[in-house]
C-alpha cells in the first residue's frame, strides 16, 4: 500500500518560499510545542516536505522530466535543431535561458524545492527544540529523516543551478534576501547533516517507520551521503570554470573514502537484496514499496500524482488494455516523451538482459478491437485492444517503466502516480566499485561491480569483462563510464555522472559522431542489415497479433537471412532509411546539443523572476553561455 502524503496544519501556512521574497510564517511557541513534541504531529510535518515534491511544476511536471536530458544514452523524443529555442528543447540542449517560458516564474521547480527547504527547516528546528531525541529514537528518526530530505533537495538544486542561496534556518525577517553561496560550503553541511542523520535513522525493516521505500531509512541516508560526496569531489561549472573544488576538505581522494566507507556499510549490513533486474522495475511499477529488496528510495506519488511513466515509460497512442484517460479514452496518449539514443541499443552485448528491458523498438499502436471498461464505477469507452508496432530509431523508448507492468487503471490525463525511484542499490555497489578504484584498490573495485554484471550477463562474459576491467585503473574507469550507462540509462543519473568526472565535452562529442556513423551504417555499425523483418505473435493470453518479434537489430544480423524468412511470415520494414534518406539526420544530431561546450553550459539559470526580486542579491554570471575558454 502506497503511502499518500497528509499535509500538516502548519505547512499549509507556507507560500512556496522561495530565495527572495517572504517572511517566514507566525507560529506560536505553544502551537510549536504542541506540534513537535508529539510524534504523530511531528511526522505529518514531515511528510508535508514531500508534498512539495509532488506539485505541478516541482519535481513531478518540471525536474523529473527535464533535469538529465540530454545525455550521451537519453534525450527528448526526438531533438530537433530547427527548433532548438522552443522551451521544451531548450530546456534539455544546453542552451537554457533564465527567461525560459516552461520556468520563469513564480511556480516551478525552484520555488518549490526552496519551499521544501523551509518546511525541513521548520520541521528540524523544532524536533531539535522540543522533540526530546535523546530519549525518544522514533523523534529522533524524523529529524534524520528531514535532515535527509532537505539534503535530496540540496542535491537536486546544485545539480540543476550550482551555486545556490544556502537555506539552513526558518526564513525570518533578517534572511530573506541572500546572495548565491559557493556550492562547497553547501556540501559540506549537508555531508555534516547526513552523518548526523545516519545516527537517528533505522536501517530497512529495524522499525516499522522504514517498512517501506517511501520513507528515509539509514541504507537511503548512507547512500545520498556517498552520491553527495562523489559529486562536491568531481568536476563542476563554477563562476570562474568547469573546474574541481579548490576546497582541501572537498579533495577526490577523501570524497572517494567517504563514498567507499558508506557503500561498503550498507553492502555489509545486508538490509536490502539485489534481486533481478527486471524484478525492480516491476515492483516500482505496481507500486509494491516493500522495503529491503532493491530500491532503498522513492520519491512517494499518490495514484492522481506524478508523470513518472508519462515521461519516461514506453509509447502508448490510445486508451488500450493498459491504460487511458479518464472518460476521454481516444485522447489517452501516455509515455514516450523521453527516450534512449539508438546508439544505446547497439552498444549494450547482444547477452545482456538489461539491452531488451532498457529499450524499446516498439510502441502500442492507437488501433485495435474496441472495447468497453468499468474503472472504480465508471464506464470507460472507446478503448482499443492495442498492439506493439515496429517504432524507428530515432523513437526508440525506455522501458524500464511500463504501464503493462502495472496493477491498476491509469485515468489520469497526464499522471500515472508511480514513484520515482531515487536510489537503488545496484547504485551502491557501483559507487563502491568506483570509490575502491579511484583510490588504488581495482582487484577490490572489481568485487562491487561483478553483482551487478552477474546478473545481468553470461558467465563467460563477465569473465572477459573481468579480465577486461582489471587491466589497469584507467581501463576500470572506463568500465565504470559504460556500466553506469547500461545499468542506469532512463533514470536520470547520467548527466551528473559526465560533469562530475570532467568528461561531458568528450562524451557528448562522442555521441553525435556514433549517431551520424549509425545514420549511414557506417564504422562499427556496418555490420547491421538496412531492413527489420517484423512477425506479430500472440502474448501469453493467447490474444492474437499482439507481440512483435524483429529480427535485424543484432550486429552480424543480414537483410539475406531477414529476406529468407518470409516464408515464416515476416515482413520487412524500413528502418535506417525513409524514401531513401536517412531517418536520424542531422537536424536530430545537431539538437541533442546545440553549443560548442556543454561543460560550460550545463546549469540552468536562476529564473528570471527570482533575479529580479532578490534586490539585486542574485545573477547569473559566468553559468549558461558566458564562458569561454
Amino acid at each position: 500500500m502506497k503511502n499518500y502524503i497528509k499535509l500538516s496544519i502548519l505547512s499549509l501556512s507556507i507560500l512556496g518560499l522561495a530565495s527572495c521574497d517572504m517572511d517566514a510564517p507566525s507560529i506560536s511557541a505553544l502551537d510549536e510545542q504542541s506540534v513537535f513534541s508529539t510524534y504523530s504531529l511531528a511526522e505529518a510535518e514531515i511528510m508535508s516536505i514531500h508534498v512539495s515534491f509532488g506539485e505541478t511544476n516541482s519535481y513531478r511536471g518540471r525536474f523529473l522530466p527535464y533535469y538529465g536530458i540530454n545525455t550521451d544514452v537519453e534525450w527528448i523524443i526526438t531533438p530537433d535543431y530547427s527548433k532548438n529555442t522552443d522551451a521544451k528543447q531548450q530546456l534539455a540542449n544546453f542552451n537554457t535561458l533564465p527567461t525560459n517560458s516552461q520556468m520563469n516564474g513564480d511556480n516551478n521547480a525552484y520555488a518549490k524545492f526552496y519551499e521544501g527547504i523551509e518546511r525541513a527547516n521548520l520541521a528540524i528546528a523544532g524536533i531539535r527544540k522540543y522533540g526530546n531525541i535523546e530519549n525518544n529514537p522514533n523523534m529522533a528518526h524524523l529529524l534524520g529523516e528531514a535532515l535527509t530530505l532537505r539534503a535530496v533537495i540540496y542535491n537536486d538544486l546544485i545539480k540543476a543551478w550550482g551555486d545556490v542561496p544556502a537555506r539552513f534556518e526558518p526564513n525570518n525577517a533578517d534572511n530573506i534576501y541572500k546572495a548565491r553561496e559557493n556550492r562547497d560550503v553547501i556540501y559540506k553541511q549537508l555531508l555534516a547533516d547526513l552523518l548526523e542523520a545516519e545516527n537517528y535513522c533505522y536501517w530497512p525493516n529495524e522499525n516499522s517507520i522504514t517498512a517501506t521505500t517511501e520513507r528515509v531509512s539509514k541504507a537511503f541516508v548512507k547512500g545520498l551521503r556517498a552520491r553527495l560526496a562523489l559529486y562536491a569531489g568531481g568536476y563542476g561549472l563554477r563562476g570562474d570554470g568547469y573546474r574541481l573544488s579548490k576546497d582541501p576538505d572537498l579533495a577526490p581522494e577523501k570524497m572517494y573514502q567517504i563514498a567507499k566507507d558508506e557503500c561498503e556499510s550498507i553492502i555489509a549490513q545486508g538490509c536490502n537484496t539485489l534481486g533481478e533486474f527486471e524484478d525492480n522495475f516491476k515492483r516500482l511499477c505496481k507500486d509494491d514499496v516493500t522495503a529491503g529488496k532493491e530500491s532503498l528510495w522513492e520519491i512517494p506519488f499518490s495514484e492522481g500524482r506524478g508523470r513518472v511513466l508519462y515521461t519516461w515509460g514506453g509509447k502508448h497512442q490510445h486508451g488500450d488494455q493498459f491504460q487511458c484517460n479518464g472518460s476521454d479514452a481516444a485522447s489517452a496518449n501516455h509515455g514516450g516523451v523521453n527516450g534512449p539514443l539508438p546508439t544505446l541499443w547497439y552498444d549494450y552485448d547482444v547477452k545482456d538482459i538489461r539491452r531488451d528491458i532498457t529499450v524499446l523498438p516498439y510502441r502500442w499502436s492507437a488501433e485495435g478491437d474496441a472495447f468497453t471498461k468499468n474503472v472504480n464505477g465508471t464506464e470507460i469507452k472507446d478503448l482499443v485492444y492495442a498492439s506493439q508496432e515496429l517504432s524507428n530509431p530515432t523513437a526508440m523508448y525506455f522501458g524500464k517503466l511500463r504501464y503493462e507492468w502495472m496493477n491498476r487503471f491509469v485515468t489520469s490525463s497526464n499522471d500515472d502516480g508511480v514513484n520515482w525511484q531515487y536510489m537503488r542499490l545496484a547504485d551502491v555497489y557501483l559507487m563502491a566499485a568506483e570509490a575502491e578504484n579511484e583510490l588504488g584498490n581495482t582487484s577490490t573495485a572489481w568485487t562491487y561491480m561483478k553483482p551487478v554484471l552477474d546478473r545481468a550477463l553470461p558467465a563467460d562474459k563477465v569473465s572477459e569483462l573481468q579480465s577486461k576491467y582489471c587491466a589497469s585503473k584507467q581501463a576500470f574507469r572506463e568500465g565504470i563510464y559504460d556500466q553506469r550507462a547500461f545499468e542506469f540509462a532512463g533514470e536520470a543519473l547520467r548527466k551528473a555522472d559526465l560533469i562530475r568526472w570532467g568528461n561531458i565535452d568528450e562524451k557528448m562529442a562522442e555521441a553525435k559522431a556514433k549517431l551520424q556513423r549509425l545514420a549511414v551504417r557506417s564504422g562499427e555499425y556496418a555490420d547491421l542489415p538496412e531492413k527489420l523483418y517484423i512477425k506479430m505473435l500472440p502474448d501469453e493470453n493467447q490474444h492474437e497479433g499482439i507481440i512483435i518479434d524483429i529480427y535485424g537489430l543484432n550486429h552480424g544480423d543480414t537483410d539475406d537471412i531477414g529476406a529468407s524468412m518470409k516464408d515464416d511470415g515476416y515482413t520487412s520494414k524500413s528502418w535506417f532509411l525513409s524514401n531513401g534518406e536517412p531517418r536520424i539526420t542531422d537536424n536530430v544530431i545537431n539538437g541533442l546539443y546545440i553549443v560548442d561546450k556543454p561543460s560550460l553550459n550545463c546549469l540552468w539559470p536562476i529564473w528570471q523572476y527570482f533575479v529580479d526580486n532578490s534586490n539585486g542579491m542574485i545573477n547569473n554570471d559566468g553559468i549558461y553561455g558566458q564562458l569561454s575558454d
